[in-house]
Order: C-alpha cells, then structure tokens, then sequence
C-alpha cells in the first residue's frame, strides 16, 4: 500500500473537480463484468487429438442461469455510454464529424492491434503443431466480445439523433426501440413463428442495442430524475419476471450450447428488459457512487479500468487461453480442461480466476500500446497491422 500510495495520490491531484465520478465508475463496473461472465460461463473440454472445445456451466447448470443476470452489464455499459456521450458532445471542440472520428479511433485502433496479432499467433500455433481445433476454439472466443465494438461504432455515430429525441421526448424516446423489439420477438416466437424468415432476428441488433444508449443519452440530458428512474427499475423487473414465468424466455442472459433460443445473439425482449432495470437502478445509485468513488483509494482502479477498457475487452479472452492451451497438453486439469458439469468445475473455476487476471495484467502491458493515440507507428506497420487483421478476419469467416 505505501508503494501505491503516491499512484493513488497522483491520479486523485489530476482528476478535475467536474469528473463525474460515478458514471465512471458504472463504466469500470460493466466493464469488469464482461471477464467475469465470460470466465466463469465459459469452459473447456479436451478430445482425443487433445483440441479444446468450448462448453458450459449452463448446460448441466440450469440453476446458474441467475448469475448471468449479474454478470450481463452491457445495459448499464451502454446506459453511461450514452450519458458520457451526450455530454462530450456538448463539449466537442470541432464539430460532429472530428468527435465522431475521435471516438471511432478509441474503438477501432485496440481492434485492429488484437485481430492483427492473432493473425500472426494463429500461424506461429499452427506452425508449432497446435491442433486447428484449439486455433478454431481460440479465435471464436477472440471474435466474441469483438462483436460490441462495431454495434458501439453504429449507436455512437447515432448520437446527434439520439440527443434531439431525448430534448423533445426525456426517456420516454427509448419506448420505440422496446416496442420494435417485442414486435420482432412476437414474430420470432409467436404463433406464426414456422413462417417466419430466420434473418428476421438481426432486426433486433440495433434497436435492442440503442436502446440503453437512448436512455443514457436522455440521463445526460438531465431529462430522467428519481421518478422516471423508479419507472424503469419497476418496469424493467416486472417486464422480466413476465418474460421469463409467463412467456417461457430462456432464463440465461448468455447462449447455452444445445439451446435453441438465446437472448443476447440478437438482444431479445429480455435483454431490454434488465437494461431497464439495471438502468433505473444506476439513476437512482448515482449520488452514493459519487461519494463512495470521492476516496482516493477507491478511485485510483476506477481511473486505471476506464483507461484500458479496450485492453480488457479485447484481450481477455486470450489471457484464459494463454492458460488453456498449454494445459491442454497435460491433459484434465480441474476447473479448466475438465468438463464444466460438476460443482468441484465451479470451485475450480473461481480458483483460476486470480492466474486469468494475472496473465490479462501481464498481456495488458504490452497490449495496452493499441489504445490510441499510435505514436510513431508508421504508414508501413499501419498497412502491415491492417492485412494482417483482414487475414484475421478471412480466417474467422471461414469458421462460418
């Protein structure tokens, strides 16, 4: 503690007195939670060429389903997207298109540095006598919390849009997006679901996605208080409970193998439904996060988080790997190439937790030079960065 001691000291002189601290502290909170789920909902098995395959807890777990209610915080992560966005884009100093640029730049540069460093991994693995399996397994996971990035790219360049409807309309201009959602939903899963086109779920990406967004765009513009917070909490809850007990919505907030319903692989009707909730929740939290984030010892990781939020998404993944695959080659090794079907997995799990966040830290510090601005990095290792990503992306393809 008295070597961080000057680190907390010096990120607490240099936070301005307007930060708003609890927004990013919500941010740091979501963002924690997307290793968190992944980690513990996600395994692995071993086959006889000693390829590791994904698997889940969920499916011999039916009970764990509440647990991804936790850790399914991508409604609170677009609530204060939208709320950061909408005050920074008061705040731009050039005009909309250089902000959208900026922001555009924070997203896309972290993704490009992964995706162009597992292209080259992939070869060096496949070189090495690693089974294709293990490189299919490893680069579906990679791809996974990469979808976020693009779907955030679309809402934020929405944001003029989602201001002047919040101006005119507060939170309730959050209510066409729901209603677009459950009309797809009615469709999907309703009577005449056997003649509906399967395609018709990508409908859902946006809307059900923008969703939060427009709500945390509305939060920012001061046009949700206590009462519309209390609204949404309520709401959202008692929508959910409907869903789940009434309409038979898959429980689990993440996909479970064998399952022929998910809600997240496009956002369901449940999804918006917990964003609701955890929306209201977060409204209504702000002020006591604000003056427990006011001590410096709690804020200094909050600041540290927010800082590698790509990192973390983008490399997460790989750290649990940087683990599974060589243990693929001792074999079954407990809570991480075991099958995830016991309660000793479980226990397992949570005890690697600690050596996955490790090898993040570790992976992070050089990872973490893909966050932008890219200094001296030249026109050629730009190019060389953007075929390999491309290669990347040809290979994941592929899979499909």
């Amino acid at each position: 503690m008295r070597t961080l001691a000057p680190l907390v000291a010096r990120i607490e002189a240099s936070t301005p007195a307007h930060r708003d601290r609890a927004i990013d502290g919500l941010r740091a909170l979501a963002l924690l939670a997307v290793p968190a789920g992944h980690w513990m909902l996600g395994g692995f098995t071993v086959d006889a060429d000693g390829a590791i395959h994904n698997a889940s807890p969920l499916s011999a777990f039916g009970a764990f389903a509440p647990v991804s209610w936790v850790l399914q915080m991508l409604g609170i992560f677009f609530l204060v997207g939208g709320c950061a966005s909408a005050l920074s884009y008061h705040r731009r100093p050039g005009g909309a298109t250089d902000w959208l640029k900026g922001r555009v730049a924070r997203l896309g540069r972290p993704v490009l540095g992964v995706t162009a460093v597992w292209a080259a991994l992939i070869a060096v693995l496949s070189a090495a006598g690693v089974p294709d399996d293990t490189l299919r397994t490893g680069a579906t996971l990679v791809v996974q919390p990469l979808w976020f990035v693009g779907v955030y790219v679309v809402v934020t360049a929405l944001t003029p849009l989602c201001v002047r409807a919040a101006r005119r309309l507060g939170g309730w201009s959050a209510v066409p997006l729901l209603l677009s959602v459950a009309a797809v939903d009615l469709l999907r899963y309703g009577p005449y679901a056997g003649a509906v086109p399967s395609w018709l779920s990508v409908l859902n990406i946006l809307p059900g996605w923008l969703f939060a967004y427009q709500l945390g765009v509305s939060w920012g513009e001061k046009r949700i208080g206590r009462r519309g917070a209390l609204l949404l909490a309520a709401g959202g809850a008692a929508l959910f409970a409907v869903l789940i007990g009434v309409f038979h919505y898959p429980a689990s907030m993440v996909g479970v193998p064998g399952e022929s319903r998910t809600n997240s692989h496009p956002p369901s009707l449940l999804v918006l439904a917990l964003a609701s909730a955890q929306s209201g929740a977060a409204i209504l939290l702000r002020e006591r996060i604000g003056r427990l984030l006011a001590r410096p010892a709690l804020w200094a990781p909050v600041v540290v988080v927010n800082l590698s939020a790509m990192t973390i998404l983008c490399w997460h993944q790989t750290a649990m790997l940087a683990a599974a695959v060589p243990a693929s080659y001792a074999g079954a090794v407990p809570g991480l190439t075991t099958a995830p079907d016991t309660l000793g997995w479980v226990a397992a799990r949570a005890a690697w937790l600690p050596v996955f966040a490790l090898l993040l830290v570790l992976i992070g510090r050089y990872a973490r030079g893909f966050e932008p601005p890219w200094r001296g990095v030249g026109a050629a290792r730009r190019a060389a960065a953007g075929v390999l990503a491309l290669g990347f992306t040809a290979f994941v393809l592929g899979l499909t």
